[in-house]
């Protein structure tokens, strides 16, 4: 957004959204409260910026405890009321490697025909939204709630991204396991687990903004259609908690698979290790029997005899050795 021909751009996206399809982008000078009821006003603010929130709050008359909300932006989901005024707080995920998730913090407050986004680091869905709805659209036929219902189902589609990136991660640790790769799938599993801890204690505390919005007690001016996208909403949070609950059930199920993977190398193991001392066992009775301290001729036969022994000896060991590989015994 550009500020005058020369200006330099500033944070501030501002469009007018109007029934008749013609959309208009403003600057922050040209900043007003829609007259007509058939437009929609969206001002996006992607950095932070208190000065520009105060700015943009006293062109609008926003109220002050709302105001100072989306200056100072928390941590944690909020909902409010002031006045005509609704402010909610959201937190959207971004995957940023490694299975590494971070929070943003998107603040929304929506008036008559009014919606005020502040975050401090752009969001993708934000971008996509002002991308697509650009030009020739319908969106002022909206109202601020059910566009506020849109946004925020929108920032519910950053945890089932975030959720398809953990599901892939669990794929590619599950073909590592069946080849083998122990230390490389403890360390892996590892990250596997905070990872969708991380992602349950972001969308968790969101239960509470959802459902108020839900209830009928919260706008009981509302008709029936906004209504009925917030109960939707609702519900896609629904379906958000159950996909990462299984995210966290995928995790389980990949350390069963490993875990029964190094039982079944303990197991081979330890046959190999009980038929070794078969073998051996074997041949320390075959060395104690002529090893006996008393008179035979078959003691008489000198080096010829040693040899044979010996030859006898590794005789046994190949036929068990052979035997044991037709059996599958290791």
């Amino acid at each position: 957004m550009k500020e005058g021909k020369d200006a330099k751009p500033t944070c501030a996206h501002i469009i007018l959204y109007r029934a008749n399809g013609s959309d208009q982008d403003l600057s922050i000078d040209e900043l007003t409260r829609p007259t007509s009821g058939d437009d929609l006003l969206w001002i996006d603010i992607d950095c932070d910026s208190p000065e520009l929130v105060a700015d943009v709050c006293k062109k609008l008359k926003v109220p002050k405890g709302a105001c100072r909300h989306l200056s100072e932006l928390g941590s944690t989901p909020l909902l409010q009321h002031y006045g005509k005024f609704m402010l909610s707080h959201a937190v959207a995920v971004e995957h940023i490697g490694s299975l590494s998730f971070e929070g943003i913090v998107l603040g929304i407050a929506a008036g008559e025909n009014t919606v005020i986004t502040v975050h401090h680091k752009p969001l993708d869905f934000i971008h996509s939204i002002r991308k697509r709805e650009h030009g020739e659209t319908k969106l002022g036929l909206l109202t601020a709630p059910s566009f506020v219902a849109s946004l925020l189902d929108w920032h519910l589609d950053t945890y089932f991204a975030a959720v398809s990136d953990f599901e892939a991660a669990v794929e590619r640790l599950e073909e590592s396991i069946l080849d083998g790769r122990q230390d490389e799938n403890t360390r892996q599993l590892i990250v596997l687990r905070r990872g969708a801890s991380r992602l349950r204690r972001m969308l968790a505390p969101h239960r509470a903004l959802f459902s108020s919005l839900s209830r009928p007690d919260f706008e009981p001016e509302d008709d029936e259609i906004t209504a009925g996208h917030f109960r939707r909403l609702e519900d896609h949070f629904e379906r958000a908690m159950d996909s990462i609950e299984n995210a966290r059930e995928l995790v389980i199920g990949s350390f069963e698979l490993f875990s029964n993977q190094i039982a079944l190398r303990t197991n081979g193991a330890m046959r190999l290790l009980t038929f070794a001392t078969v073998v051996i066992g074997c041949q320390t009775v075959i060395a104690g029997v002529l090893g006996m301290n008393f008179k035979a001729s078959l003691f008489d036969a000198a080096t010829v005899g040693f040899w044979t022994s010996i030859a006898g000896m590794a005789g046994v060991t190949v036929l068990a050795v052979w035997l044991g590989k037709r059996k599958n015994w290791f």
